[in-house]
């Protein structure tokens, strides 16, 4: 679903149920189409102003808060299988994707849930059916959601529940997947990476808002290899 509300409040207001899910009726994710003419900088600061105003929300509805496990900006050219990335068992993805000439689709897989109706818990079946490898995609293949929104000519911000716990036991997340139409060396497809840890509070941010302030205003890209 794409959101066009400007404030970070509304913003934050109208998908976090949506992300920080912790049942499975909500989808967890959320796509936040902000047009072509956004800037990468403005796009990157929105990123930021989005985190405080969910780490808010978090304080008060769960009385966690949110803190950065990383702040990143790569070139992302290479198609990847449903996977979710490394990080904490509770963990949210903000992705800021840059418009580019590459085309991509996005999808994501709601392997909680998929989990939940074999009887397993997320991890074991990350590890007894590898999405990497056709029977776990085999069987991820009816809980697989395209985001049709998605376009490659526009800053978007695309949000991720990164989780990987029970059902019950706090939030609840998906797999994501990235598949590139047309790759080029010549061109970027650049994505402006964050991840998000939901941690009790008191815990404190290890991410300085200096570091915070580099991640808006860098010019470095790096290039993503994936296996």
């Amino acid at each position: 679903m794409s959101e066009k509300i400007q404030s970070p409040s509304e913003i934050a207001e109208a998908v976090y149920s949506r992300v920080f899910r912790t049942d499975l009726s909500q989808p967890g994710f959320a796509l936040i189409d902000l047009g072509p003419n956004c800037g990468s900088e403005p796009q990157r600061q929105l990123m930021i102003d989005l985190k405080n105003e969910f780490n808010r929300l978090e304080r008060r509805r769960q009385e966690r808060e949110l803190v950065y496990q990383s702040l990143t900006r790569f070139d992302q050219q290479v198609t990847t299988k449903p996977h979710r990335d490394g990080g904490p068992d509770e963990s949210i993805l903000m992705l800021g994707y840059e418009p580019s000439l590459i085309e991509s689709r996005l999808e994501m897989s709601d392997y909680s849930k998929c989990a939940h109706d074999l009887g397993m818990a997320p991890a074991e079946f990350l590890d007894q059916f590898n999405p990497m490898f056709p029977d776990g995609q085999d069987r991820l293949a009816a809980y697989n959601t395209p985001i049709d929104d998605f376009d490659n000519t526009s800053f978007q911000i695309m949000l991720i529940n990164n989780s990987m716990n029970r059902l019950g036991e706090g939030l609840v997340g998906v797999l994501h997947t990235a598949r590139i139409i047309n790759p080029k060396p010549d061109l970027s497809r650049v994505v402006n990476s964050t991840m998000i840890a939901s941690v009790p509070q008191g815990h404190g941010e290890s991410i300085s808002v200096d570091e915070q302030n580099d991640f808006v205003t860098s010019a470095v890209v790096r290039r993503a290899v994936y296996a």
